[in-house]
């Protein structure tokens, strides 16, 4: 019999097994497309992962490595092992948390700081130990060719031989007391670029690429690690916005002979190395392509290093010894920022096919380049998420995108006519001009949204979807977009996890509001289980409202959404202009004046639900986390009086200067060129403001948005005489991990809530 909604408990909404059900992770394809492997979380304990393959030929699944039995007992982890993971947004994680292909029948699987390789075969796959040391292997790899493992020990670049077994240092040993490390990815890069590597392979063992950080040009920000029963000074280096960044070399070594050359990407009028961020670098056939952009981020530049016949060559017949790069093959400007790009796909006997948001200057689009040049192919007024690959026999791209709707990704087909195309740059017209991509068309089916991982073949995909009544489901389909198989089917039958609380399941409604610049905004909103529209409910408006994200989705939501919906609250959320998946007109209203613009339009989204007979207008909540966080703040603090009953911000940045420099000098320049900006964009010219109940809450060991962020606006509270509440979590960083913990946090959200948008009962409209 299914439970009442009082039954969905806070313990068990956190609890194993996941009430979303079992949710792969992780999903990749062997090299030649035979496997799907992924990450499964136990049912015992749901943020345990072991290694599952499925086998594409017959549909069979099976686990693949058991992560207690490789790994019996957790190890401690390293500082940047700590620091990796809550950049990867994976910190909590445990048993195999990431893993990667190396042959086709290898896989290297990092495990409590020493490493892996599992070797398939036709029986029982062998495990092989290959490190065991006191230090702690990151970012490690299998060579594309198979010959060695490489990683990141101790700030520096290391490799074994798989052949021999001998382990050999190919960088220069790190200086701590210099600041200096090999291979690995400065805290921007991790953090804001999502690059999570410093070195890459050449795809047939001859090469590696490895950069060397110096980081003494950042700043030491002490950061106090506060745990239960320590406290630990921690120096990190952390480059604040308008300071120097780090310094960041290229290297490539010659693995045959040893020999290493230093590549030199910086552009002489981009300024000092510390102005210049090396943003992107991928191995093609016979050469290194790198993608900088300077501080401003208002250009990225792609340039070439050509390797031939065991030498490093700069280009065409230019000797060794000069290692300055090809002249730039692709350049993307932007007014206001620009938006990486990670889109990087060769196509065998055409060129190479990427994305840009060049052209129109607001939706993202494809380019190919060739012996012809760079061809801009617009595909219509919508905006592609990523080039999810290609099958070239057919000419055909795949993408995913927003074309249906901005509520749901999807995969599309994007068919190139190589004769017309070819034919064209013969005739010497303008490709552009006369060029046109096929029609696009959608493959995967309306009324959900995707994820999609694609065959290295492109003839067939992982997809992974989900609605607002079907929890996460995984398949194999072929590219066409028909099913081949489950790899997960997560039905939502009797025995799910869920099945006792489906009774009670509240859907929500979607709909739009206009910006004050004409811009649709869209927003959600989920009302509780047996809603009356004869009563007026309290409203909790759940806003993060920051660049890159995107919360109004037609997928299935938190479980915790369901929570407050049993709790008797109306959920409301709206995107706000700023926020991703509607290209950069929509974006870039925020440049150099962050919560302004947001702010204005969440207060459209609040003056619509006072509007409406079903909402308390004097029970209305806002909370948010990070730049949520932020945006709480900032639109309370700017509302009218009255406007909300109560706010709770989690970790927020409350002064843009104590921000990371990549991150904050894209939407706000620097402050030295946009005082009036940070000034404006900053909570504490608005801490008068304060009259509604605010609640505080921070990880006091945050290395993201450091806590000093919280302390600095707690003093000016109290010097201003206004009063607040405050939780915080010792040991804890930008998310609160941990079953326990994150049941502690709902409860303290819960009590402050109730006791300030609960003080009467439902009203009648």
């Amino acid at each position: 019999m299914p439970e009442s909604r009082t039954d969905l408990t806070l313990e068990r909404l956190y609890a194993s097994p996941s009430l979303s059900g079992p949710a792969p992770r992780g999903v990749k394809f062997s090299p030649d497309g035979r496997r799907v492997t992924f990450l499964k979380g136990r049912p015992d304990e749901q943020d345990r992962f072991d290694l599952w393959q499925f086998l594409v030929a017959t549909g069979e699944q099976a686990l693949l490595v058991d992560s207690q039995l490789l790994q019996p007992v957790d190890e401690e982890l390293s500082e940047a092992e700590k620091a990796l993971r809550e950049r990867k947004r994976i910190a909590g994680s445990k048993g195999i948390v990431d893993y990667s292909w190396g042959t086709a029948d290898t896989i290297l699987v990092p495990m409590g700081g020493d490493l892996f390789l599992v070797t398939l075969g036709a029986g029982t796959p062998q495990v092989r130990q290959l490190t065991d040391s006191d230090a702690f292997e990151t970012d490690a790899k299998v060579s594309p060719g198979g010959r060695h493992v490489s990683f990141v020990r101790d700030g520096a670049l290391y490799a074994i031989d798989l052949t021999t077994g001998e382990e050999s240092r190919l960088s220069p040993a790190a200086e701590p007391d210099k600041a200096i490390s090999y291979g690995v990815a400065e805290f921007v890069a991790q953090e804001e670029m999502h690059r999570f590597t410093g070195y890459w392979w050449s795809p047939d063992d001859k090469y590696v690429a490895y950069t060397r950080v110096d980081e003494s040009t950042v700043d030491i920000i002490p950061r106090f690690d506060i745990e239960a029963d320590k406290v630990t000074v921690i120096e990190q280096r952390y480059p604040r916005a308008g300071r120097p960044n780090a310094v960041v070399d290229l290297f490539v070594r010659d693995m045959a002979t040893g020999e290493t050359v230093e590549i030199n990407w910086r552009r002489d009028d981009w300024g000092p190395a510390t102005d210049q961020y090396l943003a992107r670098v991928d191995m093609i056939s016979d050469s290194l392509v790198v993608q900088a952009v300077d501080r401003d981020q208002t250009f990225i530049k792609a340039k070439n290093v050509r390797f031939s016949d065991g030498q490093i060559l700069s280009g065409e017949g230019v000797p060794p010894t000069d290692t300055s790069l090809d002249a730039e093959f692709l350049a993307e400007y932007q007014a206001c920022w620009v938006n990486l790009r990670s889109d990087f796909l060769i196509i065998p006997d055409i060129g190479l096919l990427t994305t840009s948001e060049n052209g129109d200057g607001s939706y993202r689009h494809l380019v190919l380049l060739t012996g012809g040049g760079v061809h801009f192919f617009p595909h219509g007024d919508w905006p592609i998420d990523e080039l999810a690959g290609a099958h070239a026999p057919s000419n055909t791209a795949f993408v995913t995108g927003y074309k249906d709707t901005p509520l749901e990704r999807h995969l599309y087909r994007i068919g190139v006519d190589r004769k017309q195309f070819f034919e064209t740059l013969k005739s010497g017209t303008n490709a552009d001009e006369f060029m046109r991509m096929g029609e696009s068309t959608r493959i995967t089916a309306p009324g959900k949204t995707w994820a999609i991982t694609m065959a290295p073949d492109g003839q067939s995909f992982v997809g992974a979807s989900s609605s607002p009544g079907q929890p996460p489901q995984v398949g194999l389909y072929k590219a066409d977009g028909s099913l081949i198989a489950w790899i997960e089917e997560n039905r939502l039958d009797e025995t799910h996890p869920y099945a006792p609380f489906l009774s009670d399941h509240s859907m929500p409604e979607f709909g739009t509001l206009k910006a004050e610049d004409g811009q649709d905004l869209y927003y959600s909103l989920l009302k509780p289980p047996g809603f009356d529209p004869a009563k007026q409910y309290p409203v909790i408006v759940e806003v993060y409202g920051g660049p890159g994200v995107q919360t109004v989705v037609n997928e299935w939501g938190r479980v915790s959404d369901q929570f407050y919906a049993r709790e008797g609250y109306i959920l409301f959320r709206l995107d706000n202009r700023g926020s991703a998946n509607r290209g950069k007109t929509f974006e870039d209203v925020i440049y150099r004046r962050t919560g302004g613009p947001e702010v204005r339009d969440q207060l459209v989204g609040v003056d619509w639900l006072k509007s409406q007979p079903f909402v308390d207008a004097g029970r209305i909540a806002i909370q948010g986390w990070s730049y949520g966080g932020y945006m709480t703040l900032m639109t309370v603090l700017q509302a009218p009086e009255g406007t909300f009953a109560a706010a709770a911000a989690g970790a927020p940045v409350t002064d843009w200067r104590l921000y990371d420099t990549f991150y904050t000098e894209r939407y706000m320049d620097t402050p030295e060129d946009n005082p009036d900006g940070y000034e404006a964009s900053s909570v504490f010219p608005y801490v008068d403001n304060l009259t509604t109940p605010l609640l505080l809450m921070h990880g006091m060991a945050d290395d993201n948005v450091t806590f000093d962020n919280t302390t600095r606006l707690m003093a000016a509270l109290q010097e201003k005489g206004k009063p607040f509440e405050l939780m915080t979590y010792p040991g804890q960083r930008h998310g609160i991990r941990g079953e326990a913990l994150q049941v502690h946090l709902m409860k303290t959200r819960m009590a402050f809530l109730d006791r300030h948008l609960k003080k009467r009962p439902l009203t009648p409209a």
